[in-house]
């Protein structure tokens, strides 16, 4: 498993819970060997049933916990809570994109957060790279200016467009 953008190693994540007064913590295995590797341009669809621990993998890729066992790595690099440096690297896109969409906002807005958050880019070349991002995603120069609210069942590809991977391709290029 090498030369992957995102690779997890036998990822465990376990959790100590407390069972009342008079009994002895237990523990619970929310998530227990699991391997991984994402090779760049393609996707990795995580599915279960409820409480199989989708959501723990989640938390442990995006480092917003680590794990108990295992090892989590992106671009190579051996990824940890709190590490700065990979911080703009992952990104969740979620299945219902109305929820991380605000309507208020323009797409060419929506699209160059991440860039206003993760570069020093100026307005220009933000704009540059937005537009870029849309053209990736079947989007014209026109749809800039407009709403997420007027794209109807279309709406996907701006969550989709604006992650790390689509706006940057890589974080030395960024």
């Amino acid at each position: 498993m090498t030369g992957a953008v995102l690779e997890g190693r036998d990822l465990a994540r376990f959790y100590t819970v407390k069972r009342g007064s008079f009994k002895p913590e237990a523990t619970v295995k929310a998530l227990n060997g699991v391997s991984f590797s994402l090779q760049s341009g393609r996707t990795l669809a995580v599915v279960g049933e409820s409480g199989c621990g989708k959501s723990t993998l989640a938390r442990l890729v995006t480092m917003i916990e680590n794990p108990t066992a295992g090892e989590l790595l992106i671009d190579g690099k051996p990824a940890k809570l709190g590490d700065r440096s990979l911080r703009g690297a992952v990104q969740i896109v979620f299945q219902n994109p109305y929820g991380s969409l605000n309507p208020r906002q323009k797409v060419g807005s929506i699209l160059e957060e991440p860039l206003k958050i993760n570069t020093d880019d100026d307005a220009a070349t933000r704009r540059r790279k937005a537009e870029e991002m849309m053209a990736r995603v079947g989007l014209r120069p026109e749809h800039y200016d407009r709403y997420p609210h007027m794209f109807s069942g279309r709406r996907y590809l701006f969550s989709t467009s604006r992650s790390p991977r689509s706006i940057c391709r890589s974080r030395r290029r960024c």
